[in-house]
């Protein structure tokens, strides 16, 4: 009896999506760069609005339908500074879906130069907003964000 191999099962490509934004006087710490915690602050903006602009679906469609998203893990790379008045570039995408949740790869670009500053990856699961427990992502929404 002859065995077939196992198909090669490859990973949908989805769409990038940019949001440009600049650093602002509040995002500099006392080294004269933007301090750590506001990359994760700006890709949080970028998301939220390439759910609204980019996918067509912005948090508050989530909310309508008793979802909502919650961040499980976080890794940040920080590669070159921002500096007060840089304008930069922050690309998202969706690298895989999960039964609960999204994994969601990003890169922070200096407008200028267009050198990679931060890149990364975070982790969300979607909950249901009553519970705050993880649920099953609907096939609608898999098929909304799964361009």
């Amino acid at each position: 009896m002859r065995v077939e191999p196992n198909p090669v099962v490859t990973n949908p490509v989805f769409s990038k999506f940019e949001t440009e934004l600049q650093v602002r006087p509040d995002d500099i710490d006392m080294y004269q760069h933007v301090h750590s915690s506001r990359y994760m602050d700006y890709v949080l903006a970028a998301r939220f609005d390439q759910m609204e602009r980019c996918y067509q679906m912005p948090m508050a469609e989530f909310q309508k339908h008793g979802f909502g998203w919650v961040m499980v893990a976080a890794q940040m790379n920080f590669k070159r500074p921002l500096l007060l008045g840089d304008r930069f570039t922050v690309r998202t995408w969706i690298e895989e879906f999960t039964a609960t949740g999204v994994n969601v790869r990003f890169e922070i670009l200096r407008a200028a130069t267009g050198k990679l500053c931060s890149d990364g990856r975070i982790d969300y699961a979607m909950i249901a907003a009553d519970s705050g427990r993880a649920v099953r992502i609907p096939d609608w929404i898999r098929a909304k964000y799964s361009v």
